[in-house]
């Protein structure tokens, strides 16, 4: 599986200069290749991001999540998310599935990595809690 270079650059935006608050990726198959489908300003919030996200298709995603820690420190963690639903197509599930490490050793710089089959398993509180 070939990753576009946009991928890497974008990300690496988000990362060092976080002139993006998330971006979506998504394996397309007539060319075997990962690219961007979408990419996130930093004003936009972690339910912009989630409605990103259809709901009968597979996808990759990495969010930088904003966050106040109990010592009131301000962070951000970089989550990668694999977003596949339970109601996607069976070949395209085992494609994403067989692609995430290759795709996430090219990202350099994710915290934390989550994987979810519907939308509750990436609420914010469970994204709260992986981040402290």
């Amino acid at each position: 599986m070939a990753v576009n270079d946009e991928c890497k650059l974008k990300f690496l935006e988000l990362k060092a200069k976080r002139n993006h608050r998330f971006i979506v990726f998504k394996i397309d198959e007539k060319i075997q290749q990962v690219t961007v489908e979408k990419v996130g300003s930093p004003e936009e919030t972690y339910d912009d991001f989630t409605a990103c996200m259809p709901p009968d298709e597979c996808r990759y995603a990495v969010f930088d999540f904003d966050f106040t820690t109990d010592e009131n420190c301000q962070k951000s963690k970089i989550f990668f998310i694999a977003w596949s639903p339970d109601t996607s197509r069976v070949r395209s599930k085992m494609l994403y599935a067989s692609s995430k490490d290759r795709f996430k050793r090219e990202l350099d710089g994710i915290q934390v990595e989550l994987q979810a089959t519907d939308p509750s398993e990436m609420s914010i509180n469970i994204i709260k809690g992986r981040a402290l």
